[in-house]
C-alpha cells in the first residue's frame, strides 16, 4: 500500500463556514431570482398566499446568514492559521506567487505537464477567491442591505450603515440592477470553482473536495494513477 503525505489545511470553523456559505449563496441565488423574475400572479387574497413573502423572507434570512457568517470568518482570518487569510489578500509584491500565477495559468490551460502542488490555495486560485468571492461579497452584502433599508427607513441601523449607497446611485433601480449582477457573477464564479476543484483532485494527484470535509490534504503518489 502507497503512503499518502497528508497536511492538516482547514480548521473546523473554515469548513463550517464554507459549507453554510455555499449553502445560503444557494438560497440567495434562488430566491434573488424570482425577486428580480417574479413567478406569475396566484389567484385569489394575496393573504391566502403570500408566496412572494416567503420568497423575500427566505432572501432576507439567507442574507443575514451570509453577513453574519462572512463578519466570523474576517474574525477566524486573524486568529486561525495562515491558510485561513489567504481568500483576504493578494500578494502581488511576490516574484515566486507570480510565477505561480503564470505557472497556473498554464497548467489550467494544458500547457504544463505536471501540476505544482500547494497546501493552501495555489496562486491563481488566491486571486480568484479574492476578487471573485471576498470583494463581491462585500459588495452583494452592501447593496443588498441598502436595498434592505428602503423597508426598514433611514433611521433603522440598515439605513444609518449602508444608506450612503444611494447618495453614489440615487436611482434605486440602478442599485437593483448591480446587486442582481452581481448574483450572476458569483454563480458564474460557484460554476467555475467547481469545476476546478474537481479538475484538480482528479489531475493534480492532491485532494480538494474531501480536504474541505476533513481539513486534511493528501498527496497522491504517481504509482496510485
Amino acid at each position: 500500500m502507497v503512503g499518502r503525505p497528508t497536511i492538516y489545511v482547514y480548521e473546523a470553523p473554515v469548513r463550517l463556514w464554507h459549507w453554510v456559505n455555499a449553502a445560503a449563496i444557494v438560497v440567495l441565488a434562488i430566491t434573488g431570482y424570482f425577486i428580480g423574475s417574479p413567478p406569475p400572479a396566484v389567484g385569489g387574497e394575496a393573504y391566502d398566499t403570500f408566496i412572494f413573502g416567503y420568497i423575500r423572507f427566505t432572501h432576507f434570512a439567507a442574507g443575514y446568514v451570509l453577513a453574519v457568517g462572512f463578519l466570523m470568518r474576517i474574525y477566524w482570518g486573524f486568529v486561525g492559521n495562515s491558510h485561513a487569510r489567504q481568500i483576504f489578500y493578494v500578494p502581488f509584491w511576490s516574484r515566486t506567487w507570480a510565477k505561480g500565477v503564470l505557472q497556473e495559468l498554464r497548467w489550467y490551460m494544458f500547457l504544463e505537464k505536471e501540476p505544482k502542488k500547494y497546501v493552501g490555495h495555489n496562486p491563481l486560485a488566491q486571486i480568484a477567491m479574492f476578487v471573485m468571492f471576498t470583494l463581491f461579497t462585500v459588495f452583494m452584502i452592501i447593496s443588498g442591505f441598502a436595498l434592505y433599508s428602503e423597508g426598514t427607513g433611514r433611521d433603522s441601523w440598515q439605513g444609518k450603515l449602508f444608506g450612503w449607497v444611494f447618495s453614489i446611485f440615487p436611482n434605486s433601480q440602478d442599485v437593483h440592477t448591480l446587486h442582481h449582477l452581481g448574483m450572476w457573477v458569483i454563480v458564474t464564479f460557484v460554476i467555475v470553482h467547481v469545476y476546478a476543484a474537481i479538475r484538480e483532485d482528479i489531475m493534480s494527484r492532491q485532494t480538494m473536495i474531501s480536504t474541505m470535509i476533513s481539513g486534511e490534504r493528501q498527496f497522491r503518489d504517481e504509482r496510485e494513477d
